[in-house]
């Protein structure tokens, strides 16, 4: 390739994407490279919920940012954003406890939010069981997004209104850097010059630098999620999180009162044991995406957690379920699994190869909500941005 970029990004899911995203928005000249024809890992997988609220300050304020970048980007071009709001359902008297604190904590950190009453909760959200309810909290500017539809979208506007340029089914098979540029050579025999690379993807990091990635503290984690058939007449609205959430979201951490009531919790409840907490999302199509459950191991041995559908957590979470909504069905047509890296002792997984070599990856379930607003800080500091 006669072409030198500025920057290759390796790994086109959300991550990498908007790393590229804010890289053009800079005038830098950017390729990504996916090993897959598009991306069909951990971003086409999740819910798309958009969701500051559940994070810790720090990556709440990047979620923030991202926020402000979906609203940016959907007005330019339609990439499925929805501004629907999220709501948290406390269902007894320690998450309504919770949920009060945080909308506290919310109002220091200028972060709107909406205490529900019973009532309201019911009135909002229709088929919503009065017998789960107690409270609710409300934030009106988080959003939703269709994941595998957004991604692309997002990668075609890169392309046709921005000049990226896009690389698929590329697999990367070695990165050199030398004081000049950056040489990455695929499968094919392709190779591609920049002055910087960024990593944006387990695979390639872990071909690429065994080493590195054998000493890395990431770790896998394997979700279950369902998908119903769609809802005959009804609309649900936003992300709904529910008790189960408020007992296991960042956010929460921060609450005077979660230590406390942590501590109360059975270790050895089904729910421990396979990470469940219950959410709700309706697709365009007007299906409802239940889920998830958490299973973990670390990434060398990510084989151990298998490729099998555990038919006694999606039991459980659709029973879950139907204690908090009285959905016209709970016929399931779809049900998958979702695997993300993330790391045991950081927020994320960062390391310089050299100066112009960076391995970004290990987001977590963060990934939709935070890659946005992290990635425009982080290019900065790559390049030396104002």
């Amino acid at each position: 390739m006669n072409i030198k970029y500025d920057l290759i990004v390796i790994g086109g899911g959300a991550l990498g994407a908007f790393h590229a995203y804010h890289a053009l928005e800079a005038g830098l000249k950017v390729a990504v490279i996916e090993k897959d024809k598009q991306p069909i890992s951990a971003t086409v997988r999740n819910f798309g919920q958009v969701v500051p609220s559940g994070m810790d300050t720090k990556w709440q304020n990047y979620g923030r940012e991202s926020l402000r970048i979906y609203d940016d980007i959907q007005s330019r071009f339609d990439i499925s954003v929805r501004k629907n709001g999220s709501v948290y359902f406390a269902s007894n008297d320690e998450e309504v406890q919770l949920i009060e604190e945080l909308s506290i904590i919310n109002k220091h950190n200028s972060y709107e939010s909406h205490l529900l009453t019973k009532e309201q909760c019911l009135e909002k959200y229709p088929l919503l069981r009065n017998d789960y309810v107690k409270a609710g909290l409300f934030f009106p500017d988080e959003v939703t997004v269709e994941p595998r539809i957004m991604i692309n979208r997002l990668l075609g506007f890169l392309i046709k209104e921005k000049g990226l340029d896009y690389f698929g089914n590329t697999k990367v098979l070695n990165c050199d850097a030398s004081s000049e540029e950056t040489t990455v050579v695929t499968a094919s025999g392709e190779i591609y010059k920049a002055s910087k690379v960024i990593l944006c993807c387990g695979s390639e990091f872990k071909t690429l630098y065994p080493d590195i990635f054998a000493k890395s503290d990431l770790e896998v984690t394997k979700l279950q999620m369902l998908q119903t058939k769609p809802q005959p007449g009804y609309e649900l609205k936003g992300s709904i999180l529910t008790g189960l959430s408020i007992r296991r979201y960042e956010a929460f951490y921060e609450c005077p009162s979660f230590t406390a009531i942590k501590a109360k919790e059975d270790p050895n409840s089904f729910e421990k044991k396979w990470g469940v907490h219950i959410l709700f999302k309706q697709a365009t199509d007007g299906s409802v995406i239940i889920g998830d459950s958490h299973e973990y191991a670390d990434a060398a041995n990510i084989d151990d957690l298998g490729f099998d559908l555990k038919m006694e957590v999606d039991d459980f979470m659709i029973a879950e379920a139907k204690k908090i909504f009285n959905l016209p069905t709970f016929e399931i047509q779809n049900r998958w699994y979702g695997m993300y890296s993330q790391c045991k002792e950081n927020d994320i997984f960062q390391h310089t190869v050299d100066e112009n070599i960076h391995i970004i990856t290990g987001i977590g379930g963060k990934g939709m909500t935070g890659s946005a607003g992290f990635s425009k800080e982080n290019i900065k500091n790559i390049f030396n941005l104002k």
